[in-house]
């Protein structure tokens, strides 16, 4: 089955990622945009609120696919949520090599949750904000497990 982001993984998401209508550079000093959006930033540029939305969808799209396709094991909509989230800020390739992949992937749905907690760090240094962000994260992935 696939999942799309449910409007709580949304506002997850917007929560951490703010909205920032003039690009800027991001803690690991990459040009962003809206709601973390990444791709073809430059400096000096602006969007509108609409525009922040649809890049917003556009995102989503791309790291919902990415969930779908690299998790084998049934999920909850929370899990599915948090670990979008968790996409969303540190990459579809972060996710593909992560040790917290290889262990909900085996079933071992309690591990996973544990290595969130490993993913609060930009340049070696640990940021409060990270820390926050995965433990939401965290617990909303284990929000209402069967």
């Amino acid at each position: 089955m696939d999942y799309t982001t449910s409007q709580t993984g949304i506002n997850l998401i917007k929560s951490f990622e703010g909205c920032r209508l003039t690009s800027y550079r991001d803690v690991a000093g990459i040009w962003t945009i809206g709601y973390g959006h990444t791709g073809n930033v430059a400096p000096g540029m602006c969007i509108s609120q609409d525009q922040a939305e649809a890049f917003l969808k556009s995102d989503l799209a791309r790291f919902e696919e990415c969930v779908n396709r690299c998790v084998t094991v049934p999920l909850t909509q929370d899990m599915f949520d948090a670990l979008v989230s968790f996409t969303y800020n540190v990459g579809t390739g972060a996710l593909q090599r992560s040790t917290l992949l290889c262990k909900l992937n085996r079933g071992d749905t309690e591990g996973a949750a544990k290595e969130f907690d490993k993913w609060v760090h930009a340049g070696k240094k640990v940021f409060p904000g990270l820390v926050r962000r995965r433990r939401e994260e965290k617990e909303l992935f284990l929000r209402n497990i069967p």
